[in-house]
């Protein structure tokens, strides 16, 4: 579970500076998108990728069911939340479940009509499976796409906050000293990553109304 959310969290950084790139260059970005095409080491990647989240998920559900066997029919004897514990840890799996959700609306607006697209020559919207901007364009131009790509993103900042300390203390890498320096490391680090997300959704949003602006 720790090894495959840190390999996730590498990606997520990996596909949050491509995504920057977008901020600055459509056409910039078009050619990562067709380098990251439907290339052989793309496919690889990819299904390495798909592999690692199958594996986390699955390690999630069995996790939460082991820990609510352990518990036994006594588990809903306190239902106040100690002061230590944060609402995130208590909530991994409803998180997790959002985040599911929402990568699978990604997978739709973007993967299945890129790589899928062009792997399987199924006619896309665009005409360009490789027009990545294009497709960035379309997605944030709906409102209702804004605000489930904010949810989205707020659900994988919560599931981060306590994810990445929570990794590196299974890991071993944590102590009395390390264990408080983790968790501000994983919210600094969680927040630029979803701030860097978020700032690509709201510019996209926005993007008529700053042209008008410029105009």
């Amino acid at each position: 579970m720790s090894v495959t959310g840190i390999a996730l969290i590498l990606f997520l950084t990996f596909h949050m500076s491509m995504n920057v790139v977008a901020l600055f260059s459509g056409d910039a970005y078009n050619m990562i998108c067709e380098f990251l095409g439907a290339n052989w080491y793309a496919v690889v990647a990819t299904l390495g990728l798909a592999a690692l989240a199958v594996i986390h998920i699955v390690y999630a559900f069995l996790l939460t069911a082991q820990n609510r066997n352990a518990r036994g029919t006594s588990r809903y004897e306190v239902t106040a939340r100690p002061a230590k514990v944060e609402w995130a840890s208590q909530n991994m799996l409803v998180l997790g479940i959002i985040v599911l959700l929402g990568l699978l609306l990604h997978l739709f607006n973007f993967w299945y009509n890129m790589m899928f697209a062009e792997l399987f020559h199924i006619a896309d919207p665009l005409g360009d499976p490789a027009d990545g901007y294009g497709y960035i364009q379309q997605t944030f131009s709906c409102p209702v796409y804004v605000v489930l790509y904010i949810v989205w993103l707020a659900a994988i900042w919560f599931h981060l906050t306590h994810g990445f300390w929570s990794a590196l203390q299974t890991l071993g890498w944590s102590g009395k000293v390390w264990f408080c320096r983790w968790k501000v490391i994983g919210i600094a680090y969680a927040t630029l990553l979803m701030l860097g997300f978020l700032v690509v959704v709201l510019f996209f949003a926005f993007q008529p109304c700053l042209g008008c602006c410029a105009g």
